[in-house]
């Protein structure tokens, strides 16, 4: 099956959007972390592509989706909810199932917490309604870091060694980030592909604000992956989400940091079971 390419006005931004399956199939949206892009989910999209509709977006900033002149005004929470809204009314979705990583479950919560949200089934993968304030420091150190490397190989070898998080992964998997999750600098070397400026709008909280208020008004059915090792969504982080919202299922993966890949056979079947399980109506 091939991905089809799609690229959507959203705001004043063009997104990028990799889609999988056909496009009258029941809708999921499967969208990435922080620093990265839509083809993370390639495997896990070809899976589901059988029976749904699969849309991965690039956020903006990131992938091939447009950077933002106003960093500091586009890359931010509540902006990225706008654009999935205007990404789902582009290709006529009142409905939907969310898988997000990190960001995307974040950007998850917040949709579905909305009175009129199209998700019908949330999925929130390695991230919780607060955020350690340790785990941000380290993820503001790295994003502000963007070396450049001479060849795709050498790139490769950073990624494993930068992303070891995300634990046991195929010899292809690797291969396919490095090329997806690279671009040129102009003196031809590679680099991370998303734009630096996402530093300026990544700021740690300091008012102490969470999601805890829009985790609790979630009405729909919701799954909960950790880590064994994350230190961004930790067991008791963990706990007081369940009793937050007792009908939570949830699902912890050994050996693990953050954040899980959702590639390996166990990962997928375990996703895929829940989103057919999930109710949705179609279009």
């Amino acid at each position: 099956m091939q991905a089809q390419h799609h690229f959507v006005q959203c705001n004043h931004l063009e997104v990028h959007v990799t889609c999988w399956g056909d496009q009258t199939a029941p809708a999921v949206v499967l969208w990435h972390g922080l620093t990265r892009t839509g083809r993370d989910f390639d495997e896990l999209a070809l899976t589901l592509a059988q029976d749904y509709f699969v849309l991965c977006p690039d956020t903006p900033g990131r992938g091939h989706s447009q950077w933002s002149p106003s960093p500091e005004e586009d890359y931010v929470l509540p902006r990225y909810v706008e654009v999935a809204r205007q990404l789902l009314d582009a290709f006529h979705l009142d409905q939907c199932i969310w898988v997000g990583t990190s960001m995307g479950g974040l950007i998850g919560m917040l949709l579905a917490a909305e009175e009129d949200t199209p998700i019908c089934a949330l999925l929130v993968n390695d991230v919780g309604p607060e955020l350690p304030d340790e785990a941000l420091q380290r993820i503001r150190d790295y994003i502000s870091i963007q070396p450049g490397f001479n060849s795709l190989t050498e790139f490769e070898q950073w990624l494993q060694a930068v992303y070891v998080t995300f634990g046991k992964n195929t010899i292809e998997f690797w291969r396919r980030m490095a090329i997806t999750s690279s671009r040129r600098l102009a003196d031809g070397r590679y680099t991370l592909h998303y734009d630096p400026a996402l530093v300026k709008a990544f700021q740690v909280d300091d008012d102490g604000q969470t999601l805890w208020p829009q985790w609790q008004a979630i009405r729909c059915p919701l799954m909960i992956v950790r880590g064994a090792e994350s230190d961004l969504l930790s067991a008791s982080l963990l706990e007081s989400m369940q009793k937050a919202q007792p009908t939570a299922e949830s699902v912890i993966f050994s050996e693990v940091g953050h954040a899980p890949t959702l590639v390996s056979p166990e990962q997928q079947t375990i996703v895929v079971d829940w989103v057919r399980r999930s109710p949705v109506s179609g279009r």
